[in-house]
């Protein structure tokens, strides 16, 4: 019997030649990320049994991104004690603001992940970097604790689902959209505690960015991974962004798979996924008149250089409609720099949009876009369950940049096709 891509992942990180879905194994880690929010936790729990040095100061990283820049004293606090022990430890990789990123963003970016790596975070959109061929997975900040001090962890070995893709996707249909119509088709626990292993000649039409936000959703659907195959794509993109060797991983041809569906990108719509979860899809033409208050364009999962030039395509020209506020937030630093560089940052002010410095912030509901009661937002983020982005009373749509964009003009969700 074969092995799925995380399977071989896994068996080659704890010395077995064979591992199957169930089974429990203990396995070698390549990565261990937290954050301003997690991080003091597991810093915490190292110390209840007696450990505060890590395994190796090279393979942490630790990213200061969800409440920076610091938006009140217990944030600052926080990451203070993340500040700290990251340089008592003499970690390589740590962030913070002016160098920081979104996670999700600036681990591939600075080249942290490659194929064939098995990468533990506490935060459960960890699962991004499977974009790139890697095992990647949120944990508890205990769990971060204990990779940080041991450079293991347990798992799970997770059985899997197939999802093939075909066809090449419409004009306005990003990564975005494919996730949404898939979370919308199998529902918020459909890959509960599987892989999600994307593959077919479909593939060749996404991009590395659709690829990230595909990946960085499976947890959405329930998903331990979302794994893509690695192809001429993702290998380009290793090499310009890392120096680390890379290890090419493919599913065996009798592989077993809990499911496999066939998605036909070329039959898919722009979509939009209505409150309170990522399930409750649907398509453009579908949405009906609902109007927006707010409009966020950024995160880990659509805050990358594509999505800020696709949002400054519609945006070109027009203006943010009276009474909206659109908020654009770049991943990283670089990413901020470059739209700098390429004037959309120029198109983004003069439509009347603010632009912020790369953080979380309104993802979470922490900062930068907080949603008082009876508001709506659109937003390019992804989860909208009650109160995520502030007041109970709020709702949050998820949709594309494109989608997003559009809707700032109009004041309402919009097709970008027709803006």
């Amino acid at each position: 019997m074969g092995m799925t891509m995380t399977q071989k992942i896994l068996a080659a990180h704890c010395g077995l030649d064979y591992v199957e879905a169930g089974q429990l194994i203990e396995a070698n880690l390549d990565l261990v990320l937290g954050n301003d929010v997690t991080a003091p936790v597991a810093i915490k729990e190292m110390k209840k049994f007696n450990k505060e040095t890590v395994f190796d100061k090279d393979k942490i990283a630790i990213v200061l991104d969800h409440f920076t820049p610091n938006k009140d004293i217990k944030s600052a606090e926080l990451c203070f004690c993340a500040k700290e022990f990251a340089y008592k430890n003499d970690i390589t990789n740590f962030f913070e603001t002016g160098e920081v990123g979104i996670e999700h963003a600036l681990l591939p970016e600075k080249g942290l992940v490659v194929a064939g790596d098995v990468v533990i975070g506490a935060d459960s959109h960890t699962c991004t970097y499977g974009a790139l061929g890697a095992f990647s997975t949120g944990v508890g900040s205990t769990d971060m604790a204990a990779g940080m001090a041991t450079g293991k962890a347990w798992f799970k070995v997770p059985s899997a689902i197939k999802f093939e893709l075909v066809g090449k996707p419409a004009k306005w249909v990003s990564g975005k959209d494919v996730i949404l119509h898939i979370i919308g088709m199998i529902g918020v626990d459909g890959a509960l505690y599987k892989s999600m292993e994307f593959c077919g000649e479909g593939v060749q039409y996404l991009s590395m960015d659709d690829r990230f936000a595909i990946t960085n959703m499976a947890i959405e659907a329930g998903g331990k991974n979302g794994i893509f195959p690695v192809d001429d794509k993702a290998i380009e993109y290793m090499k310009e962004h890392s120096q680390r060797e890379y290890k090419v991983f493919e599913a065996d041809e009798d592989a077993v798979y809990d499911e496999v569906y066939i998605i036909d990108l070329s039959t898919l719509k722009p979509t939009v996924a209505f409150p309170h979860l990522p399930e409750n899809t649907r398509t453009i033409d579908e949405v009906g008149d609902v109007k927006i208050d707010q409009v966020v364009i950024g995160s880990c999962t659509n805050g990358r250089i594509e999505d800020l030039r696709i949002a400054a395509k519609v945006l070109e020209g027009k203006h943010v409609a009276k009474g909206v506020r659109c908020i654009v937030i770049p991943a990283t630093q670089k990413i901020y720099l470059q739209a700098i560089e390429e004037g959309l940052m120029t198109t983004f002010i003069k439509a009347g949009a603010a632009v912020s410095t790369p953080t979380c912030g309104p993802c979470l509901g922490g900062h930068m876009g907080i949603l008082a009661k009876g508001e709506r937002a659109i937003a390019t983020t992804n989860r909208n369950f009650v109160g995520r982005m502030g007041h109970p009373e709020s709702e949050v749509y998820l949709s594309s940049p494109a989608v997003a964009a559009a809707s700032a003009i109009t004041g309402k969700i919009s097709n970008p096709e027709f803006v």
